[in-house]
């Protein structure tokens, strides 16, 4: 359950150093970031899967940085005491580091996110290393970046060999001495995830990157079951909320059409 008491980006190093996993979830409105709050989720991802998960776009690509900060607004006035990281939409770090500090500066001060999250490489160190320095709390990301799919080819699991899983542990030790408190490493081997776990002092967050990070991170559509026709490899399915709601919709339009609802018990 949450305590009421927001953690800092210490708490988390100190947990990986107790050994305790961390958990965080995405979420992207008021109710939901409430109730994951309420069962003790450690960290509120607002990430860019909202244009996929909420928004119905086709990537990620398509998440402007406006429509970023409202959801993450949203989430904030939901869950007040969480810790919420803002998940940085595609070429909002990229055209400058004057752009990239003023962009990250909205999340904290417009949206109250706590931390922001940045998709990419070694490259995007210096960028990190500026915000942090500037007292904005970091999130890197590392292995599969949705926001480079055009580049990369599409979805692909990353560091499968020896010369790519070394560029992966270069961009995530940059990360780390840029002054990230924490990474996120997504759709990559096992083995990778752990050694990488294991060389960095900073805790790492896995999505699709094996039992061994120091906490694992969800997109919360696929947790819930909202999309029946697709489920990622490496989420697992703990509802099947879209056959709830295709019943409860289902037999809502057929009472109003038979006349059953509204009822005297629903009227003044």
């Amino acid at each position: 359950m949450g305590t009421g008491k927001k953690p800092s980006v210490t708490h988390f190093r100190k947990m990986k150093q107790e050994g305790r996993r961390i958990v965080m979830l995405t979420a992207y409105d008021a109710p939901t970031a409430a109730l994951a709050h309420e069962c003790g989720i450690d960290i509120l991802l607002v990430g860019d899967s909202l244009g996929m998960a909420v928004l119905g776009y086709q990537s990620t690509l398509q998440v402007t940085l406006e429509q970023s900060l409202h959801h993450c607004a949203a989430v904030r006035r939901g869950a007040p005491d969480a810790f919420v990281i803002g998940d940085m939409p595609f070429m909002t770090c990229h055209s400058g580091e004057r752009d990239a500090l003023l962009h990250a500066a909205r999340y904290l001060q417009e949206a109250q996110c706590d931390a922001v999250k940045i998709e990419g490489d070694a490259a995007l160190a210096p960028t990190v290393e500026r915000m942090v320095h500037a007292g904005i709390p970091v999130m890197g990301h590392v292995g599969l970046l949705p926001q480079h799919i055009k580049t990369a080819g599409g979805y692909r699991i990353s560091g499968k060999t020896e010369e790519t899983a070394e560029q992966i542990l270069r961009d995530a030790k940059a990360m780390e001495e840029a002054g990230a408190f924490a990474l996120v490493l997504e759709c990559m081997p096992a083995a990778l995830a752990q050694r990488l776990t294991n060389e960095l002092s900073i805790p790492t967050l896995g999505i699709g990157a094996g039992p061994h990070c120091s906490g694992q991170v969800q997109v919360m559509h696929d947790l819930l079951g909202f999309f029946s026709g697709f489920k990622p490899k490496h989420a697992k399915q703990y509802a099947d909320l879209s056959a709830v709601i295709r019943k409860a919709f289902t037999e809502y339009a057929e009472e109003v059409r038979n006349g059953a609802f509204p009822s005297e018990e629903h009227s003044f």
